[in-house]
């Protein structure tokens, strides 16, 4: 009854049966550029926030989790057949145009949309999820060319095609302490950010010869790369200075010359297909650049922030269900005649994990809140990657400990967690890359 008096009739439908055409609609009849003033200070907890948590409910439940410990043991999902049924109800565009099939809404339902991927029992799921929703899109979005994004957007946003982000390599990544760093404050690409990344050790090179590059190197940790449709590439055009020479570019997945040499068998996120990619005079058209040819790496560090605020959102979810679980598990454990959870130094320490998530989400949501409205959130989307990582180490362990025998079996939830939610801590950037870019926003960095 009260979806039918917030959207009569279209969101109804689409809840019932995911529609993209009626849930797109009726959300963006009241949440297009949603500003603070017209909605609550938590940007993300609006009801329609909650009616498109609901419609992703509904599929998780159904077309998700009831295969999950399946494609754990797999060491793989079907990215294509997941990524359909997402695309179908339009999750895979939520911030995108809709002229190329996006619902056309702010950032703030992206950052819904991630906290309700937490809701999926693993971790390797949501993680690709993100990739091809907010990593391999969105330079492509803001300056790719319209053929571009006809030729890859719209079959990524409509889960025809699986995307995948051609970044690190075996000896780069986009994070680093205690390498030889390119550290630089790139103002004059309007970058508010300390980038501290391999930049001079990325080897894939594209050559230009006539009206196609020709790309030699490899890749390393690309999430989906076994699956994959199309890589979102960067590589060296130049030989310039090392933030200046790179382009990204769409690289289909399918050409001659490219070897996916194998499957990484990782400690966590299982169901999550990792590979190693060389390229091997691999020739693109010189049409395939996204924007301007040396901006590369200006567009990937572009994107930064939301992907951390995205990891961030999806992590709270799953501490939120671990927490929960354990609560659960040892009020029904009993050791010396009662359950382990009447022991003080029990509850009170879940208590204590409880009160450090809500103080999480109150930063993301401010963060979010900002960043809708247009301000820089560098220094926040840093501060609550920092929290995230050491928090999703904390609750995992501390939970784990109160399973006893259980929590080293594969059969409960927390074990799991407990193995896929270290990625936090390294993905997307270091603590000590996150405490710099902190440092450097506070004015506390040593001067030259």
């Amino acid at each position: 009854m009260a979806l039918a008096r917030r959207f009569p009739g279209a969101l109804a439908m689409a809840l019932a049966r995911p529609f993209p055409g009626a849930l797109a609609m009726a959300l963006r009849a009241g949440g297009r550029g949603a500003r603070l003033g017209s909605e609550p200070r938590d940007a993300g907890d609006s009801p329609r926030h909650r009616d498109l948590r609901e419609a992703l409910r509904k599929i998780i439940d159904k077309e998700i989790n009831p295969f999950v410990d399946k494609w754990e043991e797999e060491g793989q999902f079907p990215a294509h057949k997941v990524f359909k049924i997402l695309g179908q109800a339009g999750f895979l565009g939520v911030d995108k145009p809709t002229e190329y099939g996006g619902m056309g809404l702010d950032f703030s339902y992206n950052i819904a949309v991630a906290e309700e991927l937490g809701n999926i029992r693993c971790g390797g799921i949501p993680m690709a999820i993100g990739v091809q929703a907010g990593m391999a899109t969105p330079a492509l979005t803001r300056f790719g060319s319209h053929e571009l994004k006809k030729q890859f957007l719209i079959p990524t946003i409509a889960g025809d095609f699986v995307a995948c982000l051609g970044i690190s390599e075996p000896g780069a990544g986009s994070d680093v302490a205690n390498t030889k760093a390119c550290v630089c404050l790139s103002h004059d690409s309007g970058i508010n950010d300390l980038l501290r990344t391999k930049v001079h050790d990325i080897k894939t090179t594209a050559v230009r010869k006539g009206d196609e590059y020709v790309i030699n190197g490899a890749k390393m940790w690309i999430t989906s790369g076994s699956q994959a449709d199309w890589m979102c590439l960067l590589a060296n055009t130049s030989e310039g200075p090392p933030h200046r020479n790179k382009s990204l570019m769409c690289l289909p997945m399918n050409l001659p010359g490219i070897h996916v040499a194998k499957k990484i068998d990782k400690l966590g996120m299982r169901s999550s297909d990792t590979a190693q990619i060389f390229f091997e005079d691999v020739r693109v058209p010189c049409k395939n650049v996204i924007g301007e040819e040396g901006k590369g790496f200006t567009y990937q560090m572009l994107q930064f922030q939301e992907e951390r605020l995205w990891g961030v959102a999806t992590a709270l979810t799953q501490m939120e269900t671990i927490i929960q679980e354990t609560i659960e598990y040892t009020r029904q454990r009993k050791v010396f005649g009662q359950p382990v959870l009447h022991n003080q130094s029990v509850h009170f320490r879940l208590a204590e994990l409880a009160t450090e998530l809500e103080l999480l989400r109150s930063l993301l949501h401010r963060a979010v809140a900002l960043y809708v409205e247009g301000n820089d959130v560098t220094k926040f989307a840093s501060m609550a990657k920092l929290k995230a990582g050491r928090l999703t180490r904390e609750v995992t362990d501390s939970c784990l400990q109160f399973w006893g025998g259980m929590g080293f079996t594969s059969e409960v939830l927390v074990s799991r967690f407990y193995r896929d939610l270290r990625l936090m801590s390294i993905g997307g950037g270091s603590d000590e890359t996150m405490l710099s870019i902190i440092c450097k926003y506070m004015d506390t960095l040593p001067r030259k």
